[in-house]
């Protein structure tokens, strides 16, 4: 029980560190466009609304998501927990719909398109069902979801690690990012089954 603890605890921090990162990123790259690469300048000047949107939304919610699954600061800060929540269902909402319209626009053809156009879908999906929980004031399947939201919202985390190493294999960009398009989260969606969301996986966050 101890080393289960500690593993879970080691995975938040790295958890939060990784959306920490990430967040810093995309906010960076939504408000400063100085600092933005060819790739997200292109996205932004041929959907310049959604883009930024995208990023904002994007930015706020892995860290208000990070912040949700320490149980030590739920269980002192219930009110700051509340609030984060709202924020995080707000966030993806406008991350998702704009997102889901980006999807449209995404490098990588058909299979890019639906693979990121599918994880818009699911992550306005499984978060609307997370806030239709609590409001019933069932926790137990308001986590479950929640868990789900955010396995998908990490998905702005493990693209960024999937394309350097597609790159540094010689995989060309336009070859690799129809993969990254599903590889980017269904894989957090089966880790987040597996490890979380088995019996008694629920409520042993750190």
């Amino acid at each position: 029980m101890i080393i289960n603890t500690r593993v879970k605890s080691a995975f938040w921090y790295l958890m939060l560190f990784a959306a920490i990162g990430v967040s810093a990123y995309a906010l960076v790259q939504g408000l400063v466009p100085a600092l933005r690469g060819a790739f997200v300048g292109d996205m932004v000047l041929t959907t310049p609304s959604a883009a930024l949107l995208h990023f904002l939304g994007g930015g706020i919610v892995l860290l208000a998501g990070a912040s949700q699954f320490n149980k030590g600061w739920r269980s002192r800060y219930p009110q700051l927990h509340r609030w984060a929540g709202r924020i995080y269902v707000g966030g993806v909402l406008i991350g998702g719909i704009a997102g889901l319209y980006l999807a449209f626009y995404a490098s990588g053809g058909l299979a890019a398109r639906f693979g990121f156009g599918l994880l818009a879908v699911l992550w306005l999906v499984s978060t609307g069902l997370a806030f239709c929980y609590i409001l019933q004031r069932d926790i137990v399947l308001h986590q479950r979801w929640m868990i789900r939201s955010y396995a998908l919202t990490l998905g702005a985390v493990t693209l960024r690690i999937w394309l350097p190493l597609f790159l540094m294999m010689g995989v060309p960009f336009d070859q690799a990012y129809p993969a990254i398009a599903w590889l980017a989260w269904v894989p957090n969606l089966v880790i987040a089954e597996w490890v979380f969301l088995r019996p008694r996986g629920i409520g042993q966050n750190p």
